[in-house]
Parts: structure tokens; sequence; C-alpha cells
């Protein structure tokens, strides 16, 4: 199964390196500095699952994709998708299956308009990971799950097929029949920790531990889970609890990558994280007057978006 990874940062690296390491046929989709980076130091993962090191990794730059790939793992960040599409189009064929592990849900709309319904699948990934100052990538958790599966809910040939495909790598593989609860699942536990602690501009733990801090979290929890059960897919309360769990940890270290995101002054996923739950909210009954932390946490993100760009105008002269 010939297999295109868009993207070898972080998540795409990690579960195209270890995939790599297995022994598949993988090939990565980079930009030049990306390629540039791993022709001169390979593609390095540090995980306490154990290392991976590839010295010359097989990479492609979008001028030069010509062919069809077997199967499309989808890792850029939500505010690239719309530039990925031009430069993996030629990977996607009639029998293409495309996998992607982006935040949020707006990415399938968007997928679908460009290939059709019938290419993607749900999915998403479960994994903290980042690249450090020398480029590698390290796993900063204890989960590494790849999730995927039909949105119709069957578990077809194909979603049997990758499953294989994929099992024979060092990290966890779930072929589901509720992706898109699935999906809405992770947005849910995403919007929270994402909205908390980049409001906040500080961990779980030490929102938690502040005075008012647990109670600003349970309440930010329910505001997304009242828009996900409003649209359809109420979380379980197994998921529910289970988060609630790790949101409410005082001694947890957790923080979102988007406030690793803001502590680097880059790009931030607000619009597909937090405003595109907003729209579904209002859309499904739930205007912001009725959802207060999460319509502040956007607000909160969009005015460091205005300074962020308004720096780099200045930088550049714009």
């Amino acid at each position: 199964m010939r297999t295109l990874v868009v993207g070898a940062g972080a998540l795409g690296g990690y579960f195209g390196g270890r995939l790599l390491a297995a022994h598949r046929d993988v090939t990565f989709l980079v930009r030049p500095a990306r390629a540039a980076e791993l022709d001169h130091s390979g593609l390095q993962i540090r995980s306490s699952f154990g290392d991976v090191n590839i010295p010359a990794p097989p990479i492609v730059l979008a001028k030069d994709l010509s062919s069809t790939f077997d199967l499309v793992l989808l890792s850029c960040k939500a505010y690239d998708l719309e530039n990925a599409l031009d430069s993996f189009a030629p990977a996607v064929g009639p029998a293409t299956v495309i996998i992607p592990v982006l935040n949020g849900m707006r990415h399938l709309d968007i997928l679908d308009s460009r290939f059709g319904s019938g290419h993607t699948l749900a999915g998403y990934c479960f994994i903290a990971a980042n690249l450090n100052e020398r480029h590698e990538i390290v796993h900063l958790n204890d989960r590494h799950t790849l999730s995927f599966g039909e949105r119709d809910g069957t578990l077809s040939d194909r979603v049997k097929t990758i499953e294989t495909f994929l099992r024979v790598a060092s990290f966890d593989v779930k072929a589901s029949t509720t992706g898109i609860l699935d999906m809405w699942e992770k947005w849910v536990f995403l919007a929270t920790l994402a909205g908390s602690t980049c409001l906040m501009r500080a961990s779980v733990g030490e929102i938690v531990s502040s005075p008012g801090g647990r109670e600003f979290m349970v309440s930010l929890l329910a505001e997304c889970r009242a828009i996900a059960t409003a649209a359809g897919y109420p979380p379980t309360e197994v998921v529910i609890d289970a988060v609630r769990n790790l949101l409410t940890a005082e001694a947890s270290t957790l923080t979102a990558s988007m406030l690793r995101d803001i502590e680097k002054q880059g790009p931030v996923e607000a619009d597909h994280v937090i405003g595109d739950l907003l729209i579904r909210g209002e859309y499904f009954g739930l205007p912001p007057n009725t959802l207060p932390l999460l319509a502040n946490v956007y607000t909160n993100l969009k005015a460091y978006e205005a300074r962020r760009q308004r720096v780099l105008n200045l930088i550049t002269g714009k």
C-alpha cells in the first residue's frame, strides 16, 4: 500500500516514521525547508516507546509529485489545509483513501468539496509531540493512537485493509465504527484544553490549582459538550468522565499545542478549533451569548492573531 504522508512535522513525522521503521512504503510530501532538514539530519523520533532514526526518509516536493497513492495521511495544521490541497491533489486517484488527522470538523467539508465524499474517512490522532530545536520529533506523553473509520459507521473492506497495513507499526491503531462521534469527542476535549490553557497562558495544573480555576475548566467543558450534543453527537459519559479527570488534575503539566504555538509567536487554529465550534453551536440553537466562556476564548485568540499580524506587518513593512 503506497502511502503519502502530507507533512513531516510532529504528527506526520511520528506516524510516518514509525511506519517506515516497520518497512512500509511511505513517502513524505514536504516543503523545501523541511526537505533540507531531513536531508541533513534524517528523520529522528525521541519517544519512551523507542527512538527512530531514519537517515534518508523518502521525500517528495509538490512540484515533483506526479503519481497517485493508495493512502494519504493528512497531518497538516488546519490553517494550512487550503494550500496543502493543491500540493497533494496529484496523489489522489480514483481509489485513494484519505485519513485526515486535523483538528475540528470543517476539513471534512473542504476535502469533500475538492475530492468527493467517497475518498475521506473520519480520522483523528491522540498524541502530544513537537519538533525541538534540532528538528527532532519529541513524543511528550504516553499516548500514540491513530484512529479512522468510515463516516457511515460501517467496517468496510478498505478500513480492514488499512488497519492490517498499519498494525505492524509501533503505535496504537483503532479501526472505528463510531468515527464521527470519536472526532466530536476529541474536539470537545481539545477545545476545552486549548481554550483554557491559551486563555490562562498556563498548564492544566496551574489553572485548576488557582482560585476558581477548577470551576472554570468544568464550565468550559460543559459548554463544548453542549455543542456536540446539540449537533447530535453527545459524548459518552465514560469519555466525559475521563476528560474531566484529565483536565482537573492539580499536578498536571498538560498544555495544548496551541499554547505552545502562541509561546513561539506562531499561527494558531483559532477559527478551526474554537470559531467553527461556536458557528456550529449557533447553527444548532446555541448562540455565543449562551456560551460565554468559549466566546471569550475566541475573542482572546483573535486578539492574539491581530496583534501578531500587526507585528509581522511592521517587520515586513506592509
